[in-house]
């Protein structure tokens, strides 16, 4: 039997607040119309799990058509609290949103998350994504999710060590991570990094992600 897992990491499309460099957390913002069009159905993985704001599941309706996403809160972005929609023209004279961009992860935004509460939501996702996986003996599966998320646990759990930021997290393809079966289990790193285009067919024909 194939003991290959693949689990593929996608960010929700753009949205209206991401083209005006806006703070975008819990709060919601709707995707751009031209990203309705430019994203492609696929059928690669057997289970789709999702963050449960708006903007995922926009996404995952366009690219996962036939499927019902599993809804995971623990997946959501960072809450960026009293900064949420805000850009850094509105922020740039508040002192605290200086020390915070000096040092994210030992500044806590006001009424928001520290980086230490979101990195345990998320490793609280995932435990549940695997032991889903896991239960039903499931090898593939997508999950629909934010920057920060993506970039946290590409920082746990790729195949090679980048510092957090140091990961890209465009808006217009994923990454792929494969594992052993066993590796996966024990929380392993994984053993190969693919990233996975996402590519619009202008015949309006059914795609699959390569």
């Amino acid at each position: 039997m194939d003991d290959t897992v693949v689990i593929a990491l996608f960010r929700h499309g753009l949205t209206e607040a991401n083209k005006r460099h806006a703070y975008l957390g819990w709060t919601d913002s709707p995707l751009c119309s031209h990203e309705k069009k430019n994203v492609v159905t696929s059928e690669s993985y057997k289970r789709i799990f999702s963050s449960d704001l708006g903007r995922c599941l926009e996404t995952a309706k366009i690219l996962f058509q036939n499927d019902e996403p599993e809804q995971l809160s623990e997946l959501r972005e960072m809450h960026f609290g009293e900064w949420e929609g805000k850009t850094f023209d509105q922020l740039k004279g508040d002192t605290l949103y200086q020390s915070w961009l000096a040092a994210p992860f030992a500044v806590k935004p006001p009424m928001g998350e520290s980086f230490s509460e979101f990195s345990r939501r998320v490793d609280s996702g995932w435990e549940k994504v695997v032991a889903r996986m896991a239960e039903v003996n499931i090898r593939s599966a997508a999950v629909l999710s934010h920057g920060g998320v993506i970039r946290y646990l590409l920082t746990r759990y790729a195949s090679h060590v980048k510092d957090f930021w140091d990961w890209k997290t465009p808006h217009d393809k994923g990454y792929e991570l494969v594992w052993h079966w066993d590796g996966w289990r024990r929380g392993e790193r994984c053993t190969l990094l693919r990233e996975v285009p996402l590519m619009a067919n202008p015949d309006g024909l059914k795609n699959t992600t390569n």
